[in-house]
């Protein structure tokens, strides 16, 4: 997914980074509010982790003002404010989740993962597509007891895909979930990642609507 980081702090800043790309998540890293209200109008984003402390601000202000304009891309409020009052107003202000630092980054994967199942609509990591049983946060999948072993683009592909089960997904927004602000995007990645996905996990795992984009097949692998 395509997350968008706001965060000064260069240390913490670098570990939320690095550990996320590990996870597969394209990440965008801002370190002032400016930046993130030009990054959130120009980019569609799966997750925003947001501290609250910034150079040019506090980040509630942001949360208040791209959740008044109707925006509902998932937030977690990333801060050393650790008073109840303080969490009573982040998650009031239209934070989904808010993590007190210092934090293990295991523990912060695992609240992306939990806050992108329910926006999916999807209540359990594990899920069944035809033959296919796949394990979005341990980033397993098995077929007939068999493990098949994804590249860490080839799963940023296929989590855009079942995010979204049931509905075409253009190859803008797969674009987006595989590529951070600076990478290069040839004509043809998306393709190319849709082609491997297919040989190992079948040809029947990705749809193609033609003209429109792709989508994943259904549970009896139509």
């Amino acid at each position: 997914m395509r997350v968008l980081l706001v965060e000064d702090d260069e240390i913490l800043g670098e570990a939320v980074r690095d550990h996320m790309a590990l996870a597969s998540h394209a990440i965008d890293w801002m370190r002032t509010l400016e930046d993130a209200r030009a990054a959130l109008e120009t980019t569609q984003y799966s997750m925003v982790l947001l501290d609250l402390r910034l150079p040019d601000g506090s980040g509630i202000d942001l949360l208040k003002s791209f959740r008044a304009k109707g925006n509902l891309t998932p937030v977690i409020i990333l801060t050393a404010h650790d008073q109840i009052s303080d969490r009573i107003e982040g998650l009031n202000s239209g934070a989904d989740d808010y993590i007190v630092k210092p934090f293990d980054l295991g523990e912060l994967s695992a609240r992306v993962q939990a806050i992108a199942r329910r926006m999916s609509g999807r209540a359990r990591a594990a899920l069944l597509l035809g033959d296919l049983e796949i394990d979005t946060s341990g980033r397993t999948i098995r077929q007939n007891g068999q493990e098949i072993l994804l590249s860490g683009r080839e799963w940023a592909v296929l989590d855009t895909l079942l995010s979204r089960q049931g509905t075409v997904v253009s190859k803008a927004r797969i674009e987006e979930a595989l590529y951070a602000f600076g990478s290069e995007i040839e004509s043809n990645t998306v393709e190319v990642y849709i082609s491997r996905l297919r040989k190992k996990l079948g040809k029947d795992a990705v749809q193609t609507v033609r003209g429109v984009g792709y989508r994943a097949g259904d549970h009896d692998g139509q």
